[in-house]
């Protein structure tokens, strides 16, 4: 019997973030363990009137790739893909590992290569999202491997992931609307504003401009749980260090203590107490992945502790998180990159987020009762 939590999960994530309309050609993607919700969005896409088609693959696809791949394979670009890219109308992913560290051993190196070479197709999901010809959505699955790097039971942990997006409320659909109104006047205060500054009690104090730069509201269609408003800086103009709370993650590798200080828009110095070698080499996957491709703040306050997983870490309420690599095109940022990791620094411990010279966020409490709490 199929948890009916994920009915609702799948009927929010299709008719909601996405908005799926009739005729539409819809990709759904994720690996088998997600089977049950693949499933119940493959149906839900199906009364909506589009095709659905599925890209379901083995885990270990993408270990084998970067392990065993030719170079001229891993710099290859399917036309195939390309091609998909550039014609669905809706993307649907479903994130879920059964081991969270299965391309720990992966060489840097060829995961760079592998990266970079798909650079192309960000470029055109990017380009199609931001001129809205594509809509699309992401959400995990919870899994034993997930619980086990959150700390938790998996009972616990889908607790955790369905409650987040608010799947233990009669109509989460209603809660996110109401999201996204706080959110949306939060945004509606921070357009139009250009020196974006923050200072954490960690060390880190960093500035950018944001001159016509678009705040954007994610209130539940885009990433799902959602919770956070974002843009992208002036590339050239970010100047200051960062040192980043939590360990970031990318592709399985965990580096700790990573802090990185900005001159004129670039990375000029990087370090980590865990993991420094595979930071370096991250940075050094093209031109644009020693810039900053987004600044975000947190907004979901339901979400409370970290968890190893970047899609609920960057949410939570009180922190602000910055991203290397990518930006996306509807901010106005310019950075082009195949990197784009998030990384997160908590402002609950002491800290302030300050634009123009007025205080946003104190101590991870926003300023405006009106504002996301």
């Amino acid at each position: 019997m199929r948890d009916p939590r994920y009915k609702k999960l799948a009927d929010v994530l299709v008719n909601y973030s996405v908005g799926v309309k009739k005729g539409q050609l819809v990709r759904i993607s994720g690996p088998p363990v997600a089977a049950p919700l693949l499933v119940e969005i493959y149906q839900k896409t199906l009364a909506a009137g589009a095709h659905p088609f599925v890209r379901m693959g083995p885990e270990e696809l993408t270990e084998i790739f970067l392990k065993q791949a030719a170079d001229e394979q891993l710099s290859y670009v399917s036309p195939l893909s390309r091609f998909e890219y550039e014609t669905i109308d809706c993307s649907i992913g479903v994130w879920a590992e059964e081991n969270t560290r299965s391309l720990t051993n992966c060489n840097p190196a060829r995961l760079r290569v592998s990266e970079a070479a798909r650079k192309p197709l960000m470029d055109i999901f990017l380009k199609r999202a931001a001129a809205g010809d594509l809509r699309w959505t992401g959400t995990p699955f919870p899994t034993h491997a997930a619980a086990q790097e959150a700390e938790m039971s998996l009972a616990e942990y889908e607790a955790f992931v369905l409650g987040a997006g608010y799947m233990d409320h009669d109509d989460p659909v209603a809660i996110w609307r109401q999201i996204g109104q706080r959110q949306q006047r939060l945004v509606d205060f921070l357009n139009g504003k250009t020196d974006y500054r923050v200072v954490a009690a960690n060390g880190t104090d960093v500035r950018m401009n944001l001159a016509q730069r678009r705040w954007i509201n994610c209130d539940g269609h885009e990433n799902f749980p959602d919770g956070e408003v974002f843009t992208g800086p002036v590339v050239e103009s970010v100047e200051g260090q960062i040192n980043f709370s939590f360990p970031a993650v990318h592709h399985g590798r965990e580096v700790t203590d990573v802090k990185l200080r900005f001159r004129g828009g670039k990375v000029v110095d990087a370090s980590a107490s865990k993991g420094q070698d595979f930071l370096i080499q991250m940075l050094e996957t093209d031109a644009g992945s020693r810039a900053l491709g987004e600044c975000a703040i947190g907004t979901n306050y339901n979400i409370k502790q970290y968890t190893h997983s970047t899609l609920f870490d960057e949410k939570i309420g009180g922190t602000v998180h910055f991203a290397l690599g990518a930006g996306y095109p509807e901010t106005g940022n310019t950075n082009e990159s195949g990197l784009h990791w998030d990384m997160v620094v908590d402002l609950r411990a002491g800290g302030f987020v300050e634009i123009d010279g007025q205080k946003v966020l104190v101590d991870g409490k926003f300023t405006h009762s009106d504002w996301p709490a």
